[in-house]
């Protein structure tokens, strides 16, 4: 089960960086993103670094508000977050097409919540490809507590530079990972090469929307918290994700903006007009309580120093969702699923 407690919370903030400097790593990840004056192409040489300091800083809380499965959904009315959640990654593997014995690649798996849905809901073996460490120790954990170790693993890996052979996988999907990405071509390049020909890719993909402008001030000001609350080196927009899995020789399936049509609008769950007790960690008043602990366990030493200014930025970054949201300038959802195909 997922670590639940304030004072999980507080202990795992750094991950495996050194609790005693957990706030030189804040503020050498702060210095990457154009919030505090960072630059696209420092983000994007420097991804690996970038990324690894976001999630062993961020990951604790993430698992504190959302539990397993890291991520937003299409959400019906009536239907609670959690719900939802699991509906999203079903209807990945709906879409993919998976039966029983497929062995299938979760790329940039997070903790392995929803590897774990998928492999269950659908009899398949799914590894997961992680490059950080600390995600990668409790994915494996929670693996082991699932009792799903015979069928899901985990590989320590670069999702630009996949350890498999060509042809491997009979399915891949990613859930808001591939953003992470300094260049979506390569990153896509490297999923065509391990999936067998004939066999589909399906993705949820963040980006921005044919209604950002990007002359304007509170449209840029949105983007800059999106990237600095979630570890990204640049959003790219749907237009520029389509273009980048046809350039690494995918045939396109079929594509959409899940957010378009969704029933309750995607944010929901952040949104400080919204008020949950069945997700109530996610709600503003939640979020504000869980920064008020953050801030007396660091003044007591229960929390490395550092730490209240991961949930700064992590609160950064949900105003900026909500905000685009609402403005519909972005969206997490943006769905294709594309084939590699048979012959090249």
């Amino acid at each position: 089960m997922s670590k639940s407690g304030t004072l999980d919370l507080a202990s795992g903030v750094g991950g495996k960086i050194n609790k005693a400097e957990v706030k030189s790593a804040v503020d050498e990840y702060e210095k990457y993103h154009g919030y505090y004056g960072g630059k696209e192409e420092a983000r994007k040489s420097n991804y690996t670094d970038m990324v690894n300091k976001y999630y062993d800083l961020a990951t604790s809380f993430y698992e504190y508000g959302w539990g397993e499965s890291f991520h937003f959904a299409h959400r019906w009315n009536g239907e609670s977050l959690r719900e939802s959640i699991k509906r999203h990654e079903h209807f990945l593997a709906l879409q993919l097409g998976l039966t029983p014995g497929m062995k299938v690649l979760d790329v940039g798996c997070g903790i392995g919540g929803p590897l774990r849905e998928i492999a269950r809901f659908s009899s398949t073996s799914v590894t997961g490809l992680n490059n950080n460490e600390y995600q990668i120790t409790r994915g494996k954990e929670l693996n082991r507590l699932a009792g799903v170790s015979g069928t899901c693993d985990f590989v320590k890996a670069d999702f630009m530079k996949m350890p498999f052979d060509d042809n491997t996988f009979d399915a891949v999907y990613a859930i808001e990972a591939t953003c992470h990405a300094p260049d979506p071509v390569g990153c896509y390049k490297e999923i065509y090469r391990v999936l067998k020909p004939g066999q589909c890719f399906a993705v949820y993909e963040w980006c921005i929307t044919d209604h950002y402008d990007p002359n304007n001030a509170t449209h840029k000001r949105i983007k800059n918290e999106i990237e600095l609350g979630n570890g990204l080196p640049d959003i790219r927009s749907t237009r520029q994700c389509l273009q980048a899995v046809k350039d690494a020789g995918f045939d396109v399936v079929w594509d959409k903006d899940l957010a378009e049509d969704s029933p309750l609008p995607w944010y929901l769950p952040l949104d400080p007009n919204r008020f949950s007790l069945s997700s109530f960690r996610l709600t503003s008043v939640g979020r504000m309580i869980t920064r008020t602990m953050v801030k007396a366990l660091e003044y007591v030493g229960l929390a490395p120093q550092g730490s209240e200014r991961v949930s700064d930025f992590l609160e950064k970054a949900a105003e900026g969702l909500v905000e685009g949201g609402k403005k519909e300038i972005f969206t997490p959802m943006y769905f294709f699923l594309v084939r590699k195909p048979l012959s090249e």
